[in-house]
């Protein structure tokens, strides 16, 4: 089977085993996002507060971040289709915590294991997915992986949330285990046994990735342009209803609209961002800080604001694939075998920035009011504009 992989990768088709992985993805995609519609018949079933439910949220976030990277770290000895499904088994595993925790503690364990399985495989598996097809169709082949995650965005989360608020959210926990299990079972059969490793390079040579200047400014696109569509979608709710006079109703069927967007908007970035993915991003941000200023007059008028959010969700998920495919490029030409530990690294630079921008967010609300909120986003989509030059200079030194 040493021709495997090459042979996949001449196919004209997409190969099976990407959808593997985009199934993969749609599972992990809903365990996290979920907990939007879940957190507060969590807290009221658990008797807690919902600031102290946050933490449900925040150490799957500090699992994907802090977890994810080390794990990657340890492990790159390991075959990588082995990892894949050892981390799968882990993935299943962390929901079936959650599915029989009886208390805060027990669910928060699942939940930092979960995210460390989220960090592992949608980094590793973002590098397998490039690998699996010709050079021109890397960044496309990333897009349909992470297909994966706007599907979860559009169906699993309001699926899993209907479950857990009519069944009992162990329900929504356990039905993800499940789905793990199918993913285990596509994963062992569709991926090619003989994945190859990056170049096998010692721990400390891994860590020169968090000090090497190319790479870090791949990770800064990543985080300013997260902290600028997440800043805003955190609060989109609160804003559409209280700005621009949407009804509760009309929100759950504008946030549906949002979810097509994102999937469109990441289906074309793949495919524009397959040559040049720099280039594409640049022109992305810019469209993006544009969005931002418009959303910022539009909200006091509803077709405008509509056609902002939709635009938002589309520009914002059209800048994944590109950024992705960027940052593997810079390890590729910077640090040769650090591959898959940068490709993690940048998922927890998403994580970073849709923290940061959801704090900041917090904090604009409360002191300059809900509309301000979108001109931060403008102006982290900016700042993400600034370092995309600046690693164009720096990589034509």
């Amino acid at each position: 089977m040493k021709n495997q992989i090459k042979q996949l990768s001449q196919q004209k088709t997409m190969p099976a085993a990407l959808w593997a992985l985009t199934a993969s993805i749609f599972a992990i995609g809903t365990t996290e996002v979920v907990m939007i519609g879940l957190l507060p018949t969590i807290a009221h079933e658990l008797s807690v507060d919902i600031a102290k439910a946050g933490w449900i949220v925040t150490s799957y976030a500090i699992g994907v971040a802090v977890g994810g990277p080390l794990v990657t770290a340890f492990t790159s000895h390991v075959q990588r289709k082995k990892l894949l499904l050892l981390i799968t088994l882990l993935f299943i595993f962390s929901n079936a915590i959650a599915t029989f925790s009886t208390g805060m503690s027990v669910l928060i364990i699942g939940r930092i294991l979960s995210g460390v399985a989220h960090g592992v495989f949608v980094g590793i598996g973002a590098n397998i997915a490039s690998s699996l097809v010709p050079e021109e169709k890397r960044a496309t082949a990333i897009a349909i992986m992470f297909t994966g995650l706007t599907v979860a965005m559009v169906t699993g989360v309001p699926l899993g949330t209907y479950i857990g608020q009519h069944f009992g959210w162990r329900y929504t926990f356990g039905g993800i285990a499940f789905i793990g299990v199918l993913c285990l079972l596509a994963n062992s059969f569709l991926l090619p046994t003989h994945i190859q490793n990056t170049t096998t390079i010692s721990l400390k040579d891994q860590l020169k990735v968090l000090r090497n200047k190319s790479v870090l400014l791949g990770f800064s696109l990543t985080l300013f342009s997260f902290a600028a569509l997440f800043g805003t979608f955190t609060y989109l709710s609160p804003l559409l209803e209280k700005i621009t006079g949407f009804s509760t109703d009309n929100i759950t069927s504008i946030l549906l609209l949002y979810g097509v967007f994102v999937a469109l908007g990441n289906t074309l970035g793949g495919r524009l961002s397959n040559t040049a993915p720099i280039k594409t991003l640049i022109v992305l941000f810019a469209l993006l800080t544009g969005t931002f200023i418009l959303l910022y007059f539009a909200l006091p008028f509803k077709t405008l604001t509509l056609f902002s959010v939709a635009l938002m969700g589309f520009l914002g998920f059209a800048t994944v694939p590109g950024m992705q495919l960027y940052v593997i490029q810079l390890a590729e030409k910077h640090l040769k075998g650090a591959e898959d530990v940068t490709s993690v690294l940048n998922i927890s630079a998403f994580n970073v920035g849709i923290a940061t921008g959801s704090y900041l967010g917090a904090f604009l609300l409360t002191t300059h009011g809900l509309k301000s909120i979108a001109l931060m986003s403008a102006v982290f989509a900016g700042m993400a504009i600034v370092f995309s030059i600046i690693s164009i200079r720096t990589e034509t030194k």
